[in-house]
């Protein structure tokens, strides 16, 4: 009857320690506690990003300890002013806004340390398809630009200088909307063409 008595024991004892070792297995890893918070505010949602959205969606952030929340922006100096005021850790932006801020002497200024892409992601968007597309088409033309001073719209105005164009004489380019909404202006206005 001991013997009994003392298997009962036993088993018992190994479900208990069985159970208590399968059960650690739910609790969080104690990297999951310790994760770093980073705030990231991008100038908009993009394709360009696309291995960004990847990282965060496989969780490569979360293995390299970082609880990464990513926030739109919309446009570059408002990043600039979420980054400046501490709402966020990192900004991804043109360079552009970096430097406005440089230069208007603030003592907080942000610093440039990556290239996020390598080349400029903007498209020129016509109302109509034309096969015999030049750049002189563009001369007489209303164009939704972007802001004044913004990255989208000093890459079009180099493209413009670099096809013999002046963007200030030879076309209208409207840059009252932000560049985030120009898609949308360009469906109820009467602009020839839209930079995107």
């Amino acid at each position: 009857m001991k013997k009994k008595a003392i298997k009962k024991v036993s088993a018992l004892t190994l479900c208990a320690v069985l159970s208590a070792v399968s059960l650690t297995g739910c609790q969080p890893k104690a990297s999951d506690t310790s994760l770093t918070p980073v705030t990231l505010n991008e100038v908009a949602h993009s394709i360009f990003y696309a291995p960004q959205y990847a990282a965060i969606e496989l969780g490569y952030f979360k293995e390299e300890g970082i609880d990464l929340t990513l926030i739109n922006g919309a446009g570059a100096d408002k990043v600039m002013t979420a980054l400046v005021s501490g709402d966020a850790d990192i900004g991804f932006m043109g360079s552009e806004a970096s430097i406005y801020t440089y230069a208007g002497g603030a003592e907080d200024y942000a610093v440039n340390f990556a290239q996020l892409t390598q080349r400029a992601g903007n498209f020129l968007v016509a109302r109509e398809p034309d096969a015999d597309f030049t750049w002189d088409k563009l001369k007489g033309s209303k164009v939704l630009g972007g802001r004044a001073g913004g990255m989208p719209q000093m890459v079009f105005e180099y493209i413009l200088k670099k096809n013999g164009i002046d963007p200030k004489l030879d076309l209208n380019i409207d840059q009252s909307i932000s560049f985030g909404l120009t898609a949308a202006a360009f469906t109820s206005d009467d602009s020839d063409y839209t930079v995107e």
